[in-house]
């Protein structure tokens, strides 16, 4: 087994100017349904940063699936890498689609996200586990 980190450093005014500009074309083609429900109940600030701490989130799993995969310069859907929360609350990832595809042939057995974000900035980092072929 290893493990594989990717990690990601987003400016929350580039997600809000994004979702100013593009509204719910950008929204939709990059979070799902489920990620668009726990932020977009907040106030606006904290809003643009959670949406930008899954935004990294979603970056630093894209940079983990690179790493381990046969074809890593293949472009992934943003929306086939989600940020969902436990029953605790915490935050984990969920594959579908392709980036599932890649994940399953790679050999990642688990993933682990830590999000956080203040004011201007987003972060997350992602540790995989990943069992050899």
């Amino acid at each position: 087994m290893r493990l594989q980190v990717g990690m990601d450093l987003v400016v929350v005014a580039d997600v809000q100017e994004a979702v100013h500009d593009h509204a719910d074309r950008y929204l939709t083609r990059i979070f799902s349904s489920r990620e668009l429900g726990d932020c977009l109940d907040a106030p606006p600030a904290i809003t643009a940063e959670r949406l930008a701490a899954r935004f990294a989130a979603k970056e630093a799993a894209m940079k983990v699936l690179r790493a381990v995969s046969e074809n890593g310069d293949e472009p992934l859907a943003w929306n086939t890498i989600e940020v969902v929360r436990s029953i605790s609350g915490a935050p984990k990832l969920a594959f579908s689609g392709r980036a599932a595809e890649v994940a399953r042939a790679a050999g990642v057995a688990d993933v682990s996200v830590s999000l956080t974000h203040e004011r201007e900035y987003a972060a997350a980092v992602v540790v995989a586990q990943v069992e050899p072929a």
